[in-house]
């Protein structure tokens, strides 16, 4: 069984976006195993947690390497990193939220300045 890590108050948890034709004020649901939810089932939310810190680790790594094996500066490599990352978004390489790729880069940062818990 994997241990599962508690997911921080600053990872997002936004509902899902949908649209919805007709006048009136609409809710959207999904339904799964039986309940009706508006946003993340809380294994879905501890999933896409576990890919996004996966993610700021291995992005933080990688732009360790970068700075030191190609002489980046922090600035150019967290900037060139997170060009990277918001290009194979957009092309759909990846599938991360707006608010999940900056909650990533949040965390690559504080990762990479040593503030960040190892878990």
């Amino acid at each position: 069984m994997t241990r599962q890590h508690a997911i921080p108050d600053d990872f997002p948890r936004e509902p899902p976006t949908g649209l919805v034709p007709g006048a009136p004020p609409k809710l959207l649901v999904r339904e799964k195993d039986g309940r009706y939810y508006t946003g993340l089932a809380d294994d879905e939310l501890q999933t896409h947690y576990e890919v996004c810190e996966d993610l700021a680790r291995q992005l933080s790594a990688y732009t360790s390497r970068k700075m030191f094996k190609s002489g980046w500066s922090f600035a150019d490599a967290f900037a060139k990193v997170e060009r990277s990352v918001n290009g194979k978004v957009g092309t759909g390489e990846r599938e991360f939220s707006p608010a999940e790729v900056a909650w990533v880069m949040k965390r690559r940062r504080e990762l990479l300045s040593g503030t960040a818990s190892s878990d």
